[in-house]
């Protein structure tokens, strides 16, 4: 019992820790690796918060570790953020959401702190999470946008396309999760404004349709078509969300996709 509670605490103190990082040392950053950075961090935050989605309904182990994970890349590519001399942003402008991230990991502890010493999440705190990961989200996306235009690098539309489909899949991923685990259907990102999962599906469906433009071929065709496959066969769940869904198959697919599309990306920008 006390090797497991260790095991816990080193866990959980991984989630706090801020990774040292060659400040000085590190070469001139292009816009372009800024604005991976910044789809990184987007996109782990929302697998962190599915993760303990997850966490609160069974509070294992291995579960946690899928959190401290996740995190700790959105950690990393902070940290990254934080170390470009790319200039696309102002000091300010990253601090500010660097300081909104410290804030959503220690939300983060404290939901985990709940379910670990309760059993069972509050749901309060837990919205509280939620409503912070959105906000932080949304202010990542602008400043993103902002770092673009200041980049004056062309835009790669069919990139573009998939760097958000592969963030919005993160959060449909999330959501999905916190209406299977969760007793208040609203308690990730609890705002009537939210637009609902059917409405974001066809958007990502939209945003696959911008990726495949241009008749792909090779290993991406390949990955493309593995996407679209994943998608089709859970599509229906997120159009038509009910109870008789098997939620660890919708998880499992809707992270085979954001993998694929990371794939996709990389062999893109190696192309382009």
């Amino acid at each position: 019992m006390t090797g497991s509670r260790t095991r816990f605490t080193s866990l959980l103190s991984a989630i706090v820790l801020f990774s040292l990082v060659a400040f000085g040392a590190r070469a001139q950053e292009t816009g372009g690796e800024f604005l991976a950075d910044l789809h990184d961090f987007r996109v782990n935050n929302y697998l962190a918060v599915d993760a303990f989605y997850n966490f609160s309904a069974t509070g294992d182990t291995e579960t946690l570790n899928r959190i401290v994970v996740a995190i700790n890349k959105a950690n990393d590519a902070m940290n990254s953020v934080i170390a470009s001399t790319s200039g696309v942003l102002s000091p300010d402008q990253i601090e500010g959401l660097n300081q909104s991230f410290d804030k959503f990991k220690d939300l983060m502890r404290s939901n985990i702190n709940e379910v670990r010493d309760r059993g069972y999440p509050d749901l309060r705190l837990m919205a509280d999470m939620a409503d912070k990961a959105l906000t932080m989200n949304v202010t990542a996306t602008e400043l993103y946008g902002i770092a673009q235009e200041n980049s004056g690098a062309k835009a790669d539309d069919r990139i573009e396309s998939a760097r958000s489909a592969s963030v919005l899949m993160a959060q449909m991923m999330a959501r999905y999760a916190a209406r299977t685990h969760s007793s208040v259907s609203q308690t990730f990102q609890g705002a009537t404004t939210e637009v609902p999962l059917d409405e974001q599906a066809k958007t990502f469906d939209t945003y696959l349709e911008n990726v495949s433009a241009g008749s792909p071929t090779g290993e991406l065709k390949a990955i493309l078509s593995d996407i679209s496959s994943k998608w089709q066969f859970i599509r229906s769940s997120y159009v038509n969300y009910n109870d008789n869904n098997v939620s660890f198959i919708i998880d499992r697919y809707s992270k085979g996709i954001i993998r694929g599309l990371a794939s996709a990306i990389e062999l893109m920008n190696n192309n382009s």
